[in-house]
C-alpha cells in the first residue's frame, strides 16, 4: 500500500486532485514512481501465477490522470500481462458548480481515452445515469434501496459487480484466463466496455435457473452501471460481446415446474449445466453476439460492514420472496448476475461526452490546463474519443466526419 499524503481524496480546492494533469505529473514524481515500482517487483515477484492487473480510480477527478500513468506504467513493466482497468464516479449531487460540471467533464473524456488505450478493458462505474454535464438521475436497483448521497451505498453495489465479474478468472473453475478473456471482448478496437448488475438476482430458494431467467427473454433482468442511461433498451439489447457470470443459483436445472409429460417451456428447459443454460440465454437474448457464461454456485458473501439497503422481499440468504416478510432479517449472502459487454449504446454514450464538450469554450477554463495537460493533447484525446465511439457503430459503412 502506497498512500498519497499531500492530496486529500474528495475535496476539492487546494486538498483535492481535480485535475487530470495533477494526477498525471504526481506519478511522474522520482520519489512516487520509485516507492511504487519497488512495491510492483516485490508483490510481482512473489507471485505464483500473475495474469495481469486490475486498476480502480475515479475517472471524474484528477485520480483518472494517476490511473492512466499507472496503466502506461504496468503496460511497458508487464508487457503481455492483462490490465483492466475500472473507472468509478459516485452518484453527482444536482446542485454543483458550473466548473466541477467542466472539470468533472474533462477529467472523464480523458480519462476514457488514455486509460482505455493503455489497458487491456475499460468499463466506466457509476450509478449516475451520464457522465455529461448532465447526469440526470441514478439509476434504480430492484429490491435495494440505497441512499444516492452516500458513497458507503454506491460502492457497495460497485464493488459486488466487481466481484462477480472479475471471479470468472480468479476462481478454480474458470476457464479463461484475464488476457484471454480480454481478447475475446476487445476485438475491432472495442476497449470500452459496459457493466451491468443484477443484485440480488430475482430468485426463490428453489427456483432453478431456467424458471429464473424464463420471464427476461425480451430484456435481461440487469441494470447498467456505467453510465449509459437508457440506451440499453433502446438499442435493443444488442450486444458485439460479453461476459456474464451468475452466482448462488445451485438448484439443479432439470428441476422445473413443467408439468410431467410437457414440452419443455423453453430452450433453457432443456436440460444440460446450469452454465449451459446461462450460455443458451446470452445465445437467445443476444443472438449474433460472442458470449461467454460462468456460473458459480457460491453466493456473495456480504460482510458484516456490508450496508443493509436491501427490500423487505429479501430473505437473509439474499432470495426474493413474492411478498414482504413481516420482520425483514439482515442479509448475509446474495445470487448475482452480472455482465460486462460490449454494445451499440457505447456509440451514444461517447459521442455524448464529445458532443457536450464541443458546447463548452475550454479557454474560459484554464486553470485546468494549467495542471498539466497541454491544450493540444486535449484536443488529440478529443478526436481519439469521437474516433473510439464510432467502432461501436452498427451502421454499415459509417464515417466520421465534422458534421458529428
Amino acid at each position: 500500500m502506497y498512500i498519497v499524503n499531500r492530496f486529500s481524496h474528495g475535496d476539492s480546492g487546494a486538498d483535492g486532485l481535480e485535475g487530470f494533469g495533477q494526477g498525471e505529473a504526481l506519478l511522474g514524481e522520482p520519489h512516487c514512481l520509485d516507492e511504487i515500482e519497488d512495491r510492483l517487483h516485490f508483490f510481482t515477484e512473489e507471485c505464483d501465477y500473475l495474469q495481469g492487473f486490475h486498476i480502480l480510480c475515479d475517472i471524474h477527478n484528477g485520480f483518472s490522470g494517476l490511473g492512466t500513468k499507472m496503466a502506461e506504467l504496468l503496460h511497458d513493466e508487464h508487457p503481455g500481462r492483462g490490465i483492466i482497468s475500472w473507472g468509478t464516479c459516485p452518484v453527482l449531487s444536482p446542485y454543483r458548480d458550473r466548473q466541477k460540471d467542466v472539470y468533472q467533464l474533462l477529467n472523464c473524456i480523458m480519462g476514457i481515452v488514455r486509460l482505455s488505450s493503455h489497458s487491456s478493458l475499460f468499463c466506466p462505474l457509476t450509478l449516475n445515469s451520464s457522465l455529461g454535464l448532465r447526469p440526470g438521475p441514478p439509476v434504480a436497483l430492484p429490491n435495494v434501496l440505497y441512499n444516492t448521497e452516500w458513497q458507503y451505498h454506491s460502492s457497495a453495489v460497485l464493488a459486488v459487480t466487481v466481484d462477480t465479474l472479475t471471479a470468472a478468472y480468479r476462481t478454480s473453475s474458470c476457464r479463461l484466463s484475464m488476457t484471454q478473456l480480454a481478447e475475446t471482448l476487445n476485438f475491432c478496437g472495442r476497449k470500452v466496455t459496459t457493466a451491468a448488475s443484477s443484485l440480488p438476482f430475482p430468485v426463490g430458494p428453489s427456483t432453478s435457473l431456467p424458471d429464473s431467467l424464463f420471464p427476461y427473454l425480451r430484456f435481461p433482468p440487469w441494470i447498467p452501471l456505467s453510465a449509459s442511461g437508457g440506451q440499453h433498451l433502446s438499442e435493443g439489447g444488442r450486444s458485439f460481446s460479453q461476459l456474464a457470470v451468475m452466482r448462488g443459483v445451485s438448484v439443479d436445472p432439470h428441476i422445473s415446474h413443467n408439468p410431467a409429460g410437457t414440452r419443455p417451456r423453453s430452450a433453457l428447459h432443456s436440460g444440460g449445466s446450469n452454465e449451459d443454460v446461462l450460455q443458451c440465454y446470452l445465445q437467445t437474448v443476444f443472438p449474433g453476439a460472442v458470449s461467454v457464461a460462468n456460473v458459480l454456485q457460491s453466493q456473495c458473501i456480504l460482510g458484516p460492514t456490508f450496508p443493509q439497503f436491501f427490500s423487505p422481499y429479501v430473505t437473509k440468504d439474499g432470495f426474493t420472496m413474492q411478498e414482504p416478510l413481516k420482520d425483514p432479517p439482515d442479509v448475509h449472502s446474495i445470487p448475482v448476475l452480472a455482465a460486462l459487454q460490449t454494445t451499440p449504446a457505447l456509440e451514444h454514450t461517447l459521442l455524448s461526452l464529445y458532443h457536450d464538450l464541443k458546447k463548452v469554450d475550454v479557454r474560459r477554463w484554464p486553470s485546468w490546463f494549467t495542471a498539466g495537460t497541454e491544450e493540444s493533447d486535449f484536443q488529440e484525446a478529443l478526436n481519439d474519443l469521437r474516433t473510439l465511439a464510432y467502432c461501436y457503430s452498427n451502421r454499415p459503412g459509417h464515417e466520421t466526419d465534422d458534421s458529428d
